[in-house]
């Protein structure tokens, strides 16, 4: 799963405080992993809030130890460490209010899901009669069927940045969207060797427009949108809650969304010492300036409240009331295992039973990665290592939750992996077996330079299975290390079988035979050149794969491209690359490379669709650099005899506009980023509007429907 990050305070060493020789100072140093995984609830609020400040004061002191004159004397400022050569990961139609027909296509698809049966919230929602699209700050409602009759029926407000939405059966839009509250507070910047300090006040967005909503944003609105009448969109619920979005589910009426939510300081914390030039010439007085900063931050962080620390939510019902939605402690859980400051919460709501308050189950820990299937949610996140060191192995805390309640998710276990996981598709639950593909990275000694102290890292890569047994999440068994030196790039469980792609200069695909989870084990292996990001079943023997082609001799650009393959692996042992599509050239890049959500695969038709963007250098003339880019829908027919060929491009080109222009933000760019099917009809969709065209002649659109440009509110 992809989580939001927030920007770092300049370039630090999170709690790296050692003084000369003699190690960490008392109380800071790395702390082991823990083996015996186990999430723990407060037993009051004063225990909640006691943790958060000893926390807090940890890693405040942390950060502002590493600042003192003998730690840079330990650690490399007169042994020319820099910037230069630190460790890699530490360098940052008809508009009328009338039903849809009830004659819709045959066949469409929706959005690519993972797990069957558990839908993925994203930008755009449809039910093979209607479109339903995001857009800068509005919803936009498409009557899509027939597709001749495509008509941009109705659209709403939404408050805040609209991120993602989920569509019921009944007619139901779950809205998510950032909004500022304005709570109490500054932003952590986040953990890791990155840092961990204290972020400078939330921008001041006051005329800077929609796009500086994301940074400024510190809560999430869920609005619930009776959509019955497509021309007049309904909002019938309204909830704020504390915290970032992070990534919603939904299975049959129940809603899962995982929030986020930045540690933030008291006013007046300072992660450094301000600078004078006579200050930081003298050691003795820097160390008395940080030990004054410390003690004048521990005092602050000592007398926040909780109420401070964890500010309440509210909920909005049809008729306009409002209901404040206070903490409760008993929601809160903490781990047995080091972790950096942050909030992780899981929201349920029962769309069939709305209440004022959603259950809410929340970890003081910090966001990692997050897989859902019918019946469990895992969250998954990193062990918090204080400082990098030779010694140290990359492993991930997984707790299970049991969200068979519709408005509530129970703690169910806990466990500890080696490894990391590349994304949600590295996780997959089956027949209450958890597999996970991770690729562990370990800290060893560089002999060759001494005053290297971080040392140098090799990677090995694995498939490991786990089941609660007792109340824990439990090691079942753990496939051999494979590919040494390299890292999973995309993985896929399907079924007793599972699929690995790491990369260093091939692409090596590795088959596993899972089927006794005691013994999961590579089964065979095929190298092609480049590597694939995203892998998507075809049937029960074949796997078509999204991915970069790239010189096997470790050539450049000009050997790079977009490339779609097809894989025989009805013998697991002995897996085959059948048929490569490349696409586009060396300039050219798809959302589907890292959103699997971007992929469109319609099995009835056995057709696949991908947005595409590229650039033609020779269509540049001299006085309009963007004219040399296009932006389209490229389907391509897959026949598991015949290979993959392409069936022709919906172009959205002439709506491209230049990204930073007044008219669009950041993030809101006219490029094809989604698609729909349906029967012999092809839907291209961007931040600009929607488009359809029939199969056979992609390159003439029937209907084009066109959004309001995003423009400050």
């Amino acid at each position: 799963m992809h989580w939001t990050r927030f920007g770092a305070v300049g370039f630090t060493l999170l709690a790296v405080g050692c003084s000369g020789d003699k190690g960490p100072p008392e109380g800071l140093g790395n702390e082991p992993v823990q083996q015996s995984l186990r999430l723990e609830e407060f037993a009051a609020c004063a225990d909640l809030e006691k943790y958060i400040e000893d926390t807090a004061s940890k890693q405040m002191r942390a950060n502002l130890e590493q600042q003192r004159p003998d730690f840079w004397d330990k650690f490399g400022r007169n042994r020319g460490v820099d910037l230069g050569n630190a460790p890699p990961e530490m360098a940052g139609g008809d508009a009328s209010g009338a039903p849809p027909s009830s004659q819709g296509p045959k066949d469409s698809t929706g959005t690519n899901n993972q797990v069957e049966g558990v839908h993925e919230s994203d930008f755009v929602q449809n039910d093979g009669t209607r479109i339903f699209v995001l857009s800068g700050n509005r919803l936009y409602a498409h009557r899509s069927w027939p597709a001749e009759q495509l008509t941009l029926a109705g659209s709403l407000e939404v408050e805040g940045w609209p991120r993602e939405m989920l569509l019921d059966e009944h007619q139901r839009l779950v809205i998510v969207s950032q909004v500022r509250q304005g709570l109490p507070g500054k932003p952590s910047s986040g953990g890791g060797y990155y840092g961990g300090g204290i972020a400078e006040p939330m921008y001041d967005c006051a005329g800077f427009g929609f796009s500086c909503g994301y940074y400024s944003a510190d809560s999430t609105k869920v609005t619930t949108v009776d959509v019955s009448d497509v021309a007049n969109p309904q909002v019938v619920d309204q909830l704020y809650l504390p915290g970032l979005f992070s990534q919603a589910r939904r299975v049959d009426s129940s809603v899962r969304v995982v929030l986020s939510d930045a540690f933030r300081w008291p006013e007046g914390v300072q992660s450094w010492v301000p600078y004078s030039e006579e200050l930081y010439k003298d050691g003795g007085k820097l160390d008395k300036a940080i030990d004054a900063q410390i003690a004048a931050n521990e005092k602050l962080i000592r007398a926040n409240t909780l109420d401070q620390w964890l500010p309440s939510g509210k909920h909005v019902d049809a008729a306009g009331v409002t209901t404040s939605l206070p903490v409760s402690c008993s929601d809160f859980y903490r781990s047995n295992a080091p972790s950096a400051l942050g909030f992780v919460t899981v929201a349920s709501l029962d769309l069939n039973a709305r209440s004022a308050a959603p259950g809410r189950t929340s970890l003081v820990a910090e966001p990692g990665t997050v897989y859902a299937s019918k019946d469990s949610l895992y969250l998954a996140h990193s062990h918090y290592w204080w400082w990098p060191e030779p010694g140290q192995k990359d492993f991930t805390y997984v707790h299970k939750f049991d969200t068979r309640q519709p408005g509530r998710a129970v703690y169910a276990g806990s466990g500890t992996v080696e490894g990391v996981p590349v994304n949600q598709f590295a996780l997959d639950e089956y027949e209450g077996v958890l597999r996970l593909a991770t690729t562990v990275t370990t800290r060893l000694p560089e002999e060759e330079h001494t005053d290297w102290w971080w040392g140098r890292t090799t990677t090995a890569s694995r498939v490991t299975t786990m089941g609660v047994k007792d109340g824990h999440l439990q090691e079942l068994g753990r496939s051999a290390d494979l590919a040494d030196g390299e890292r999973i790039y995309s993985a896929r469980f399907v079924g007793p079988k599972g699929y690995v792609v790491t990369f260093l200069q091939v692409d090596p695909l590795f088959t596993f035979d899972l089927s006794d989870p005691a013994n999961p084990h590579k089964v065979g292996e095929l190298k092609v050149p480049g590597f694939s990001t995203y892998m998507h079943p075809v049937g029960d023997h074949h796997l078509l794969t999204m991915g970069v082609h790239t010189d096997a001799s470790g050539g450049c650009c000009g050997e790079r491209s977009l490339k779609l393959s097809l894989f025989d692996v009805s013998d697991m042992a002995n897996p085959k690359e059948t048929f490569t599509q490349l696409v586009g050239t060396a300039y050219g890049w798809s959302e589907a490379l890292y959103s699997h959500k971007a992929f469109n695969y319609f099995a009835a038709k056995g057709l696949v669709a991908i947005p595409f963007t590229d650039y033609s250098s020779t269509a540049y003339n001299g006085d309009d650099y963007w004219r040399g880019f296009r932006t389209e829908l490229r389907v391509f027919r897959v026949d598991l005899e015949a290979g993959i060929s392409p069936v022709g491009t919906v172009s959205m080109t002439d709506m491209f506009q230049r990204v930073q222009t007044p008219d669009w933000s950041w993030y809101y760019t006219p490029d094809v980023r989604r698609s729909v099917m349906a029967d012999d009809y092809v839907y291209a969709i961007s931040d600009a509007g929607v488009r359809v065209a029939k199969l056979g002649n992609l390159q003439t659109p029937l209907v084009t429907t066109r959004f309001t440009k995003v423009v400050n509110p």
